[in-house]
């Protein structure tokens, strides 16, 4: 049982691309919606959908964290908080990409006849192999993490062309549009609702100490406000997240 984490990014997408070309067809494919997706990646998973009805693929299965629940947004704002990664730890990924995840193949009676049969789910997870560091096995027993990517030595470039060869236009960074690991120039060109939203989150954060903001040390309602008076972003400083675009 081979089942694709599809993130509606560059690398997942090319991945889907080279499974066709080397006739390997996967059992499943699976997007984990935290609802903070922005606008285009949505878009492109519907593009990818008919891409799959195509290439004989199954479809795209959307879930989210315990169906029709509160969205990442929603549960940041209700416990008046910002996303975990500004804090530094990972639990955003866990809680709305794997654990959703893995609660759908639960449920699935394909997965569960390849568990009663002894075996493990193959979980397969777009990792270039410029990022081959962040390969890790599975800490669930039930699944054997498998990166085709890496295993084809496919760069990001290798991944740009795959999709460029296949005619599809190239879907864009797939992450929630308040994600802490954005980058200042991500931040500005977001739409004015959604400047509106990020500054609404961070107007419900009680500051209390070293972290400000979706910026962790800044804010980016500041940034937002200031940013005609901003020639350089000196106080930008990326951090790995934990989640992948891919």
């Amino acid at each position: 049982m081979k089942v694709v984490t599809y993130g509606g990014g560059t690398n997942s997408t090319a991945m889907l691309i080279g499974l066709r070309n080397n006739e390997h067809r996967p059992d499943a494919i699976v997007f984990s919606d935290t609802g903070g997706e922005k606008p285009q990646t949505y878009e492109y998973i519907d593009r990818m959908q008919l891409w799959c009805k195509r290439n004989g693929f199954p479809e795209i299965t959307v879930v989210c964290k315990g169906g029709k629940q509160e969205t990442l947004e929603q549960d940041i704002l209700r416990r008046k908080t910002l996303p975990s990664v500004a804090f530094g730890f990972k639990t955003c990924s866990s809680k709305y990409k794997i654990q959703p995840f893995e609660k759908w193949c639960n449920h699935n009676k394909n997965c569960q006849k390849v568990w009663a049969s002894g075996e493990k789910v193959q979980k397969l997870v777009g990792i270039d192999a410029e990022e081959s560091h962040r390969a890790r096995p599975s800490p669930n027993k039930k699944f054997v993490n498998s990166y085709p990517l890496i295993q084809w030595d496919w760069d990001r470039d290798d991944c740009i062309t795959a999709i460029k060869k296949e005619n599809l236009p190239l879907p864009g960074k797939s992450a929630c549009f308040f994600c802490p690991n954005s980058k200042p120039q991500e931040i500005l060109n977001l739409s004015e609702e959604f400047k509106q939203r990020v500054m609404a989150i961070e107007e419900n954060f009680p500051v209390t100490g070293p972290i400000k903001g979706l910026g962790r040390a800044w804010s980016w309602t500041h940034l937002i406000k200031t940013a005609d008076l901003q020639e350089t972003f000196p106080f930008y400083s990326e951090m790995p997240c934990g989640c992948y675009d891919g």
